[in-house]
């Protein structure tokens, strides 16, 4: 199978690239797939392909821009050119823009598809439904905010026009098939990037870090966790590094520069930037608790899979999204008040200040990240593909396998 990936892709900033490239790297070890058709957006340096296990050549074709009008007329052509067997869509409502019509264009190509007779399978990582538009930053005005929703449910319907719709958390796959009776909605976790041997749970000398990773600015926001740091300091001996790892949401530039000015009092604390993939296995096994300041969620937490992946304890607050995945894939943490500094702080003692109870929820985390690997995600949605090509009755490409190398080609 000649397998078509729309996503944005490292070094991108634009959001889920970080899943792109999981995708990627998981679906090249399927035996089923012959070639990948990377089609994702431009950056000025090369595409990350630098893996370590062998497997089927990638074809790299960027095609598209964040906030480019183009991009439906692009992405649509580089499909026809490269006659994939399937395409799958790595898709959240900002995906392509965060301005409204570049943003809505882009939604419309899995419709493009399924008219072109390609099996296809958009995987939707939020629904707007779920989505607090004044917290992502989108619109705080009450009567656009309504426009947005009208607009949402539209594109909605174009995206449910895929032969699958892949979510990631199980009321989502409620909502669209009570909503929009839609039969083709299907639950495909969101899995865990990787699944490295058992951590050695023992911290690095020095201080106890303290993490939080991501895009921050919308519904990220790292206020509440350094006055929280703050506070334990003062009635602890602790000692503590405030990790701050990760960029700014492009929907808040300049919100990072600023909470350095603001804080410039605060002694301890580290602001990484962008975060490379061969990094983060540092940043997260150097940490001692995985902090999520969340006013509001959008979906699944790939953070939270990745601190599972390292067998990290995890402070988080209990709500939307959030909390239904930690009680669905048996992820365990530290409960705290959404923007409650207090709140914040007492779940951060309660780990830091206990050895033992860190180790187990880390472990606890560990189990949870290992049931769901991506490899076995991957092959879900090859389940799906296989299906929907049955159902058209799409005979397999001819293609051979071709031997486990890596091509490159920028379009």
């Amino acid at each position: 199978m000649k397998l078509a990936i729309v996503t944005a892709y490292p070094p991108s900033k634009v959001t889920l690239t970080e899943y792109g490239y999981h995708l990627v790297k998981h679906f090249r070890l399927q035996e089923e797939v012959s070639e990948i058709s990377l089609l994702t957006d431009r950056t000025e340096a090369p595409k990350d392909l630098t893996f370590e296990e062998e497997g089927c050549p990638i074809t790299v074709k960027e095609c598209w821009s964040f906030n480019d009008l183009k991009n439906l007329y692009n992405v649509a052509k580089a499909i026809k050119a490269e006659k994939p067997d399937a395409v799958l869509f790595n898709l959240q409502f900002l995906k392509f823009g965060d301005k409204k019509i570049p943003a809505a264009l882009g939604l419309l190509l899995p419709f493009v598809c399924r008219i072109m007779g390609i099996p296809t399978i958009a995987l939707l990582h939020n629904i707007l439904e779920q989505v607090d538009l004044e917290n992502a930053g989108i619109t705080q005005n009450g009567f656009l905010q309504r426009i947005y929703n009208l607009i949402g449910t539209t594109l909605t319907r174009f995206v449910l026009a895929s032969d699958v719709l892949a979510v990631t958390i199980s009321k989502y796959k409620t909502i669209l098939e009570k909503k929009y009776k839609a039969k083709n909605v299907a639950l495909v976790p969101h899995g865990s990037f990787e699944t490295p041997p058992a951590p050695n749970y023992d911290l690095p000398k020095g201080p106890m870090q303290v993490m939080a990773f991501g895009k921050f600015g919308t519904y990220k926001k790292v206020e509440p966790m350094i006055e929280a740091v703050e506070i334990l300091r003062k009635k602890s001996n602790l000692d503590i590094e405030i990790v701050i790892a990760g960029t700014d949401s492009p929907n808040t530039p300049g919100y990072l520069e600023n909470i350095k000015e603001v804080y410039s009092h605060v002694g301890n604390i580290r602001f990484t930037g962008y975060v490379a993939e061969q990094d983060v296995p540092k940043i997260f096994g150097d940490s001692a608790v995985v902090v999520f300041p969340y006013t509001s969620t959008t979906g699944s937490s790939g953070v939270l899979h990745q601190a599972g992946s390292y067998g990290k304890a995890v402070v988080l607050p209990d709500l939307g999204d959030l909390g239904i995945l930690v009680r669905e894939e048996g992820y365990r943490g530290e409960f705290f008040e959404p923007e409650n500094v207090s709140s914040l702080a007492n779940a951060l003692e309660n780990i830091l200040t206990n050895g033992s109870y860190r180790i187990h929820l880390g472990k606890q985390n560990y189990k949870a990240a290992c049931s769901l690997p991506m490899s076995i995600i991957t092959e879900m949605y090859l389940d799906h593909f296989n299906a929907i090509r049955s159902k058209k009755r799409v005979k397999p490409s001819k293609t051979q396998k071709p031997q486990c190398i890596e091509e490159t080609s920028i379009a």
